[in-house]
């Protein structure tokens, strides 16, 4: 009788541990920008954008696609601002540029049936933005003459809160 107790207290004891160590791997941790950061980030861009005599638009969102910020020069097209989130949300979903996408589009290297994914735009302008190793959100650019000025704009921007990212 003592060695059934004794075998059911071990597995009582057992089945009571198990959970703590189930509810550490169910979480997760991951790092985000700041709104501060991201509000950085979309000024570095616009400014950058503006000094080429660019009118553009800029949109930092998170690492889910969730808008952080929106900026909107004063004679950008009334467009710019849902395409540059579009580019933005894109980068981050795919985890990749916009221009290499579209250029893979191009080549027929991806196919063409993932331009039809909802809310996707795979033109350039739209850029991942990582910390060490992770994407922690994305800037979409749109107002630029041509998508590789967009992108050329974003990476600036990017470049510009480097610093912060690092860790």
């Amino acid at each position: 009788m003592l060695k059934y107790f004794t075998a059911a207290l071990v597995i009582t004891f057992a089945a009571n541990m198990a959970p703590a160590k189930a509810e550490e791997k169910a979480l997760v941790e991951f790092k985000m920008m700041t709104p501060e950061t991201a509000l950085e980030l979309a000024r570095a861009t616009l400014a950058d954008c503006q000094k080429r005599g660019y009118q553009i638009a800029v949109t930092v969102v998170d690492r889910f696609g969730n808008v952080q910020v929106t900026l909107r020069d004063r004679f950008a097209g009334a467009h710019t601002p849902d395409t540059a989130r579009r580019k933005a949300w894109t980068a981050v979903s795919f985890r990749t540029d916009t221009l290499a996408m579209e250029e893979l589009i191009r080549n027929k290297e991806l196919t063409s049936g993932v331009r039809h994914v909802a809310g996707a735009l795979m033109i350039g302008g739209g850029v991942p933005v990582q910390a060490g190793g992770s994407i922690v959100g994305g800037v979409g650019v749109s107002g630029a003459p041509g998508g590789k000025a967009d992108d050329d704009c974003a990476r600036v921007g990017i470049e510009a809160i480097a610093d912060k990212l690092a860790f």
